[in-house]
């Protein structure tokens, strides 16, 4: 597996690791990417962990926003990404963010319309330690010729918010309909 894939070993702690990254840098994201009132960004406890997110609520990790480019509401291209591979937002690795992102920003660069079955031509559904990436399919050009070396303590940096809002899912069908 390709050396940007590779997790650390979960240790003692386990897969999902407990809380570790400061107030003032959740306040700045939370502050700076414009997070309503209404979603109910929470900053937790030393000893939660992202699986303990409260029910209606949904868990969102900080390199999403400062490696992967993320913003909300998410767009209809995530909503589809996540829906063709069906695994939810808080299953996806920061570098899975950032080459869904990349590939996003390419197409709409050039006039195209993202979607899946163009993404696909170039990545493939990656699973490691409970969380997906992407990784480059096969023979396929490489798009994402510098992707970020490495996150570090990502699993460690997330914050809870209201699901109802943020949910790619319920996104996707509220324009639908």
């Amino acid at each position: 597996m390709a050396e940007e894939h590779q997790e650390e070993n979960p240790g003692e702690e386990g897969l999902l690791r407990v809380l570790k990254w400061d107030l003032g840098l959740f306040e700045q994201i939370t502050r700076g990417f414009r997070f309503p009132q209404e979603w109910d960004a929470r900053y937790l406890g030393q000893n939660q962990t992202a699986a303990d997110a409260p029910p209606g609520y949904i868990t969102l990790f900080e390199d999403f926003f400062l490696q992967g480019n993320f913003r909300l509401p998410a767009t209809e291209f995530m909503a589809h990404i996540l829906q063709y591979y069906g695994f939810h937002i808080s299953q996806m690795s920061p570098p899975g963010m950032v080459r869904v992102r990349h590939f996003e920003f390419l197409c709409r660069s050039h006039d195209i319309e993202p979607m899946v079955e163009r993404f696909r031509a170039f990545y493939q559904l990656i699973r490691n330690m409970g969380f997906y990436s992407f990784g480059n399919r096969g023979s396929a050009k490489k798009i994402l010729l510098n992707p970020p070396k490495s996150f570090h303590d990502w699993k460690k940096k997330f914050l809870y918010s209201r699901g109802s809002y943020l949910d790619c899912y319920d996104l996707l069908c509220a324009r639908r309909n």
